[in-house]
């Protein structure tokens, strides 16, 4: 069927608009948390909503109250989780994946490695990306819980108190 009236059309022009718009003030008012760098929770919540969103503005059968209430009630899920997230340890324990040492002065952690599905091509990538032309000059490279792998050099190393937690942790 190429043409079905402007009805259709219009709906989904007005669900687009508005849901649009909601959601940039939803994420607006929950503040920079929900944009940084996406965890694994904030990635579910990101698919979830791109989900909710495109097949509400689509469908012929939803109302604008339901599209908006989807919308508020899975921005405040995320809300919840990183508010509950920044006061619970248990909470925090359940949502996030502490860091992981790949490479510790002069050692890599070929378990680790392979436990996370990396290469030592990976950590030397990651060392190249930070600037630093040898693993000579990195104290430690960590696969931070976002996904991207941290190097730290040894001029930068200090006292190691953000790296010694999980250095303990993996041995």
């Amino acid at each position: 069927m190429l043409w079905t009236g402007w009805t259709p059309i219009v709906h989904a022009a007005l669900m687009a608009t508005v849901g649009y718009l909601a959601l940039v003030l939803l994420l607006r008012t929950t503040g920079p948390r929900t944009m940084s760098k996406m965890t694994p929770l904030d990635f579910v919540i990101a698919v979830s909503v791109g989900s909710a969103f495109g097949r509400m503005v689509t469908a012929e059968k939803i109302s604008l109250v339901q599209l908006l209430w989807v919308l508020v009630v899975l921005v405040s899920l995320q809300w919840i989780l990183a508010w509950a997230r920044s006061r619970s340890d248990r909470v925090r324990h359940l949502l996030d994946h502490p860091p992981v040492v790949l490479y510790e002065d002069g050692q890599m952690r070929d378990r680790a490695l392979r436990r996370h599905r990396l290469l030592e091509d990976d950590v030397h990538e990651a060392v190249r990306g930070a600037g630093k032309g040898s693993l000579a000059d990195v104290h430690t490279v960590l696969l931070l819980r976002e996904g991207s792998l941290g190097v730290i050099g040894k001029d930068d190393i200090g006292d190691s108190s953000s790296v010694t937690p999980y250095v303990a942790s993996e041995r």
